[in-house]
């Protein structure tokens, strides 16, 4: 079906369905519930799930494909922002103009940044790119294009944004003055009451919905082609595939050219939900986002990239929202001196130190779980296996051997 093996499909049907129902799937508590803050089922989670899912998707072609590490990817998904911004300026907020601009622009970059980079490999290859996404950061934030053209070009520390006075020479007379699909506002929603249960639907969420479940099926077809298979010889022993006559660097440079062409979809997809960009989004803590993302998740795995992608977000919007007066909530039932320690035990965990909670659960998944995510899955799959083997009927297992 489409393409894909029984195992393949069945996977791809559950990301169609955890994307496409994920308004549902993530508010599992009622909205007056003392668990409502864990509800997850927002727009502006959601988008970030998902944005942030592509973009982990396309990383994890190059790494966990080749075993090559950037730490340079941010470059692209600011590049794809800039461009998705610059075609709200020229044109019009139609996001059918701004989307294929951000491919564009992030797959000439990457075309010029692979080249050079893929002459290294190992750290090498990382300092390169890391060096590269710090450069465009530095260009970006001073806006030094700006400079040599006499124009502002990425407008500096202030961030390029839509001005009145932009030509946005296809805008209609009484066009949508934020971002649309032709005539589809994408912060139009709908809100429906359930019981205690309120699910919101956004069209700016489904647009980037739609756009992970095309990049999850074309990841897995890279995944199962030969050029899939040729990426996989890279990071098994590319010494060996060069001596049997084979030129690797062509297929290093696609690929590192398609994982950037994932990420200026995603910074297209960010622009599109936020039509203002900065040069933050290039900066280097923002690759290593990315990396963490696809070690969390299973670097090397189909869905793991997306699982760590949900985890970091999900940390980071719902862990960082906590404070002591919910943390007191919590154990109010504990007597005073009791529920002051547990307090101060979690305290450091939650809010603004919700990066000490990554940090923890990153470090516990390298130690037990150098597969991320998905090994635990699969463990707890095997687990559970075992006892459903070990529950057979003894007469069908202890026949004697003869």
């Amino acid at each position: 079906m489409l393409g894909l093996n029984g195992k393949d499909f069945r996977l791809f049907l559950i990301v169609c369905v955890m994307a496409l129902a994920a308004p549902i799937l993530l508010n599992p508590f009622p909205v007056d519930g003392a668990l409502a803050q864990f509800n997850a089922g927002y727009p502006a989670l959601m988008q970030a799930f998902a944005i942030f899912g592509i973009l982990a998707i396309g990383f994890n072609i190059l790494f966990g494909l080749t075993g090559y590490l950037s730490f340079g990817h941010a470059a692209f998904l600011g590049a794809g922002s800039y461009a998705a911004v610059w075609m709200y300026k020229l044109f019009n907020y139609n996001v059918i103009f701004a989307i294929p601009a951000s491919i564009i622009v992030a797959g000439l970059l990457s075309v010029l940044i692979g080249y050079v980079s893929l002459r290294r490999s190992g750290i090498y290859f990382s300092i390169l790119t890391l060096a590269f996404a710090q450069m465009m950061y530095a260009i970006a934030y001073s806006d030094l294009l700006g400079r040599f053209f006499g124009t502002p070009i990425t407008n500096g520390e202030t961030g390029l944004q839509v001005y009145n006075s932009d030509p946005q020479f296809l805008l209609a007379e009484g066009g949508l003055a934020e971002p649309h699909l032709f005539t589809l506002n994408l912060n139009n929603l709908t809100k429906i009451q359930f019981g205690g249960w309120e699910f919101t639907f956004e069209v700016g969420y489904y647009l980037c919905a739609i756009f992970l479940i095309l990049s999850f099926y074309l990841s897995i077809r890279i995944f199962r082609s030969p050029f899939g298979m040729m990426l996989r010889a890279v990071k098994s022993n590319q010494n060996r595939m060069n001596y049997t006559g084979l030129d690797s660097k062509p297929y290093m440079l696609a690929a590192f050219v398609i994982s950037g062409l994932y990420a200026g979809l995603a910074g297209g997809l960010m622009a599109a939900m936020d039509p203002l960009t900065g040069g933050e989004r290039m900066f280097w803590t923002a690759s290593g986002e990315i990396v963490l993302m696809s070690i969390l998740g299973g670097a090397g795995t189909l869905i793991g990239p997306v699982l760590g992608a949900g985890a970091i977000k999900y940390m980071e919007k719902i862990v960082s929202a906590l404070n002591d007066n919910i943390l007191h909530g919590w154990f109010a039932w504990m007597p005073d001196g009791m529920e002051n320690v547990a307090v101060a035990i979690l305290h450091p965990f939650v809010g603004k130190g919700w990066h000490l909670t990554l940090g923890s659960v990153f470090m516990l998944v390298v130690i037990f779980l150098p597969g991320g995510i998905v090994e635990g899955g699969q463990r707890i799959g095997r687990l559970f296996g075992r006892k459903g083997a070990t529950q057979t009927p003894t007469d069908a297992t202890t026949t004697p051997a003869e």
